[in-house]
């Protein structure tokens, strides 16, 4: 009875919802499509779309008397630092526009269905309880079989036996009724594929975010490992070397093995350098322990050329972040002192409205090919994290290298 009750319910809140539904959708419809040609047609259509979505959330709710709960809110965020953005963003998901498809639904729908529903359930109900108010109403010119029913005792409680043998009939066409309404208002109203590749997306992008750091991480571990551990040790074996050399030469440089152990140093010096340049590749330290503006300025300290570093030293990004932007600094000055024949090179970084940006321009010959080896690894490494490499370098120079990243910090 309580699921009987439900769907009546929700039949008989059709007809009353569907005339409000489409009364909203033609005066918003029109107040909008009026407004579009002034300035106040991007609010307009926020609000309309807002008070729709309210509107289509009832209508969920409402559903869910019938469905057991109520319908999902199909609705992705919309996101846009600009009226123009906020307005193309709600206009671009297709749940704008199926609640107003609801809407206007709704009224025949609703009406059709909801009027069906309560006379089938009234004359049910009236025939169940026709002893109590068939003696009121007699008509001795109605046709039979109605005038023996109507106008006898025996005939209205016939008519109750009747009734109670059609209850099950009038019970399973107003939940069939009920079913079919809300079934409609799920098809318009549920998340549908929009939503879910809106959202699939946003997990991938946080898997692979999570998938960066934990690279970053690693890269980091990696490094102090090769600082503490690696580089440590041929320090420490190059030292001994050292004391040995010095006191074969007390002996004298005739002594055997001296030439070895001289040997023995130079091939251990060339390791550690090997290796400091390998940790650097991997993750310079100055990057962890003084950040990216510290780094891009030793970075330009090494570099033959004359660079300036522009920029705030208190900007701190993600790891992920500075280490691709630091990497694409280095690329950009090494191609500037092989290949351009610059002279002076300029690092220009930057917070952006939506995360940072690093430039690395030269005064060079230009003509760098953005398609070289060097530049698709870089560009490789900062699509990674959602970023945009770009090359300007027409021939006869400038070439300008720029990477933005976004970031929320």
């Amino acid at each position: 009875m309580r699921r009987t009750a439900a769907a009546l319910a929700y039949l008989a809140g059709g007809v009353l919802a569907g005339p409000v539904g489409l009364l909203w959708s033609v005066a918003s419809t029109v107040a909008v499509a009026v407004l579009a040609v002034t300035q106040l047609g991007g609010p307009a259509f926020l609000g309309a779309a807002w008070v729709t979505r309210r509107l289509a959330t009832a209508e969920r709710h409402r559903a869910g008397w019938v469905l057991g709960r109520p319908i999902a809110a199909p609705y992705a965020p919309t996101a846009g630092d600009t009226l123009r953005r906020r307005v193309a963003a709600v206009g671009a998901q297709p749940a704008t526009w199926r609640d107003l498809a609801w809407l206007v639904l709704l009224f025949p729908l609703g009406l059709g269905l909801g009027i069906a529903g309560i006379v089938t359930a009234a004359v049910s109900f009236g025939v169940l309880t026709a002893p109590a108010w068939a003696w009121a109403v007699p008509n001795p010119r109605a046709p039979f079989p109605v005038k023996p029913l109507m106008t006898t005792t025996a005939g209205r409680f016939g008519l109750t036996l009747l009734g109670l043998a059609l209850v099950p009939l009038a019970v399973w066409i107003v939940r069939r009724l009920a079913a079919l309404e809300a079934g409609v208002a799920r098809a318009l109203l549920s998340p549908g594929e929009h939503l879910r590749l809106v959202e699939e997306a946003e997990r991938l992008a946080r898997t692979r975010a999570r998938v960066v750091d934990a690279q970053a991480a690693e890269l980091r571990r990696i490094e102090r490992d090769l600082h503490d551990g690696a580089q440590a040790r041929i320090v420490a074996a190059g030292m001994t070397l050292a004391l040995a050399a010095r006191k074969l030469r007390a002996v004298g440089d005739a002594a055997p093995g001296a030439a070895d152990v001289d040997t023995a140093r130079r091939q251990l010096d060339e390791a550690l350098a090997e290796l400091r340049r390998l940790v650097r590749g991997i993750h310079p330290p100055i990057l962890t322990d003084r950040g990216l503006h510290a780094a891009l300025a030793a970075l330009a300290a090494d570099s033959p050329l004359a660079v300036e570093v522009r920029g705030d030293p208190q900007l701190r990004f993600p790891a992920a972040v500075e280490s691709a932007a630091y990497f694409v600094a280095a690329e950009g000055l090494a191609n500037a002192a092989k290949h351009s024949g610059a002279g002076a090179c300029v690092i220009g970084l930057r917070r952006t409205a939506d995360g940072v940006s690093i430039g690395v321009e030269d005064d060079g010959r230009g003509g760098a090919d953005p398609a070289g080896a060097g530049l698709d690894g870089l560009r490789r490494r900062v699509e990674a994290l959602d970023g945009t490499l770009t090359v300007d370098s027409p021939p006869g120079g400038p070439t300008l290298l720029r990477a933005e990243f976004p970031c929320a910090s």
